[in-house]
């Protein structure tokens, strides 16, 4: 790589690195696994940065190959589970760091969730993408995605003990609520 796309990378993570991490730390619910899984994409995206810095968002490609990434680790651990010797401890949280409580909430919630639907969820609500670009990006039906986000929602909710939202799609003409398709009468 010349010194002119490797000056190009190094602003890149600068100006990025933050938020990819946090992106990575969503999808994998821990600080560790979210740097392991940024530093795998970051050295895939080094190899070929200059295909990559031609794409019209360099952001939106690597954040492709963080979740692309966080897929595969899951297919792997899933054939494979890994063994811990050991749990690490929480670490303690300081007085008036309720956001962050909410945070580990959140967080400890998404782990939860099957690995596609966390991966749409955050693509969605945290990365603030919309259904086509999701679906782009994942290579796959904006039909999945939404589906994927319906449920995953569902599943927070009901894990952070939010009240369940009404279906929205229960009546189209507020005449007849609950029931799809028109009057009746």
């Amino acid at each position: 790589m010349d010194q002119d796309s490797e000056r190009a990378f190094e602003r890149f993570v600068a100006a990025e690195g933050p938020s990819l991490l946090g992106f990575a730390y969503l999808l994998t619910g821990s600080r560790e696994a979210g740097e392991d899984l940024l530093q795998s994409a970051l050295e895939r995206c080094y190899r070929h940065w200059h295909r990559v810095q031609r794409s019209e968002q360099p952001g939106r490609y690597v954040r492709r190959a963080v979740a692309n990434g966080a897929v595969d680790r899951w297919r792997l651990a899933r054939r494979r589970p890994e063994a811990p010797l050991t749990e690490a401890a929480e670490p303690a949280v300081a007085d008036g760091a309720e956001a962050l409580l909410d945070r580990d909430e959140l967080v400890r919630a998404l782990r939860v969730l099957s690995q596609r639907q966390r991966v749409v969820v955050v693509l969605r609500y945290v990365e603030d993408l919309s259904e086509a670009e999701t679906a782009a990006l994942l290579d796959c039906s904006v039909g999945s995605v939404k589906s994927h986000a319906s449920r995953g929602l569902a599943r927070l909710r009901a894990l952070l003990g939010e009240p369940p939202q009404p279906d929205q799609r229960a009546s189209y003409d507020g005449d007849t609520p609950g029931v799809r398709g028109g009057r009746h009468g």
